[in-house]
């Protein structure tokens, strides 16, 4: 038997189990014995020509199997698969003011950093992309630290569901710009740190001039299209990519774009599909998840400033908060890599929203969708109308919409029949994201019923019809 370990991003499909014991002697049988198994899962796994789908990574004993013989690599009896999918020095050291030596006393101490490695942090130029989860501490621990200048790039407000994890922001910065708030945080731990604020969304057109002022970026960011741009904007303009990562209990970490190291793209070549893995507002996060990724991140930022030390270069650190363990796997530097490989074909930034799947396909069958306030109109005219609720039992169990069809998405496809085809049929999540994939799961097996998705989903509800329910 190999026991398969599977990731929360994964695991609706295979009945929320965190691990499988399958038969198989190869990688390959595997995971087709996951498959076999778990048939929800088999979509996001596999392509339609039967190979791994390019976001999807499969490590036995540590090492990417890509780098052995590929699926065919032999597994012995007992052994363990784990598939990790797609869930960023200055010169001229200035001296050190008597204040200074007085507040970094600490790292003074440390004769690996010292006042020669402190001279280098009050130098370095570090760019922080994201003030949320994992921007948080990060901001917060390199001011402590010292280091000179630190930018921030955000776009976004402070919201009160913010609040669970992005310790610096308060209550009171509630509808504040996240840049701001967070440099007057960090001003109020180090006012010798410069806070450069760049109150924007990262793009294709400004990232090169954002990050071209810095020695170091820190990538704190939530989406796949923003991640691979930070990823390419690094590679080149040769900056080092401190990478974070979180999903519900685990985090990723590793520091992409260093000199003969692999870059984002080797390990990813391409994202996930469009909602297949949820942002942390659609699948939640555990508090204190970003805060032990982001404070690992500063520590490989700070580390690589001072010198001397071992970076996360070509590993990728695992944590599973919930079973509270690390794995460090092996990455390689892919040859053919389309940004940082040999022979590369990408050489300048894309259309990051269209290569993660986010423009609409004009082939494509739109799904339609109905307003909350529309929904209710409906209804109060008399409409016979069948929700399908496809989240799961513990979000439920926060707030349940009165006389839905319970279906899950990983079930979705095999209840089928359970659905009236005579009757429009109006799907429910929280944000009307993952309700998408039910639709596009039902047409694909074929039904042949109306279909709508409640825009925005049930937090619209909560919003505009029925103030009563919380929103979440």
């Amino acid at each position: 038997m190999i026991k398969v370990l599977i990731p929360y991003a994964l695991r609706a499909f295979t009945e929320r189990n965190a691990e499988a014991e399958v038969n198989g002697s190869t990688a390959g049988e595997a995971i087709q014995a996951l498959a076999d198994t778990y048939p929800a899962i088999k979509a996001h796994l596999f392509a339609e020509d039967g190979q791994l789908r390019g976001f999807i990574n499969v490590f036995a004993g540590g090492v990417n199997v890509d780098k052995q013989q590929g699926l065919d690599t032999p597994i012995a009896d007992g052994g363990e698969l784990m598939i990790i999918p797609a869930i960023a020095g200055g010169s001229d050291a200035p001296e050190l003011t008597n204040e200074e030596i007085a507040r970094y006393s600490r790292h003074l101490l440390l004769p690996e950093i010292g006042v020669e490695g402190q001279k280098k942090l009050k130098a370095a130029k570090v760019l922080i992309i994201g003030t949320g989860g994992l921007g948080a501490p990060l901001a917060l621990y390199l001011s402590a630290a010292g280091v000179g200048t630190i930018g921030l790039v955000d776009f976004d407000v402070v919201d009160a569901s913010n609040l669970q994890r992005q310790i610096i922001h308060s209550t009171r910065d509630v509808d504040r710009p996240k840049v701001a708030s967070a440099r007057d945080r960090m001003r109020g731990i180090n006012p010798l740190v410069n806070v450069v604020m760049h109150n924007a969304m990262l793009t294709s057109e400004n990232a090169l001039d954002i990050i071209a002022e810095y020695d170091i970026v820190a990538d704190g960011t939530d989406n796949f299209q923003t991640r691979y741009l930070v990823n390419d904007a690094c590679v080149f303009l040769g900056k080092p990519n401190v990478y974070g990562s979180v999903f519900q209990f685990e985090g990723q970490a590793s520091v992409f774009g260093a000199k003969d190291g692999p870059c984002y793209r080797c390990l990813y070549p391409s994202p996930p599909p469009p909602g297949l893995v949820p942002s942390c507002a659609e699948g939640g996060v555990m508090g204190v998840l970003p805060g032990i990724i982001g404070t690992i991140q500063a520590a490989e930022v700070i580390k690589m400033i001072v010198g001397n030390a071992k970076p996360l270069v070509g590993r990728l650190l695992h944590f599973d908060a919930w079973r509270m363990s690390f794995r460090e796997l092996k990455l390689d530097k892919e040859p053919n890599c389309p940004v940082c490989g040999a022979n590369p074909t990408i050489r300048e930034l894309i259309d990051y929203e269209q290569f993660c799947g986010l423009k609409k396909n004009k082939e494509e069958e739109p799904i339609e969708t109905i307003t909350a306030v529309d929904l209710k109109q409906r209804l109060d005219s008399g409409e016979r109308i069948q929700f399908i609720d496809i989240r799961e039992p513990h979000e439920r169990a926060i707030v349940k919409f009165p006389n839905a069809l319970v279906m899950p998405l990983g079930q979705i496809s095999r209840r089928m029949e359970e659905l009236d085809p005579s009757a429009v049929a109006v799907f429910l999540c929280k944000i009307g994201q993952r309700s998408i994939l039910g639709i596009k799961a039902l047409r694909e097996a074929g039904y042949k019923g109306k279909m709508l998705n409640l825009q925005d989903g049930l937090n619209a509800w909560a919003r505009d019809v029925d103030r009563s329910m919380p929103i979440y």
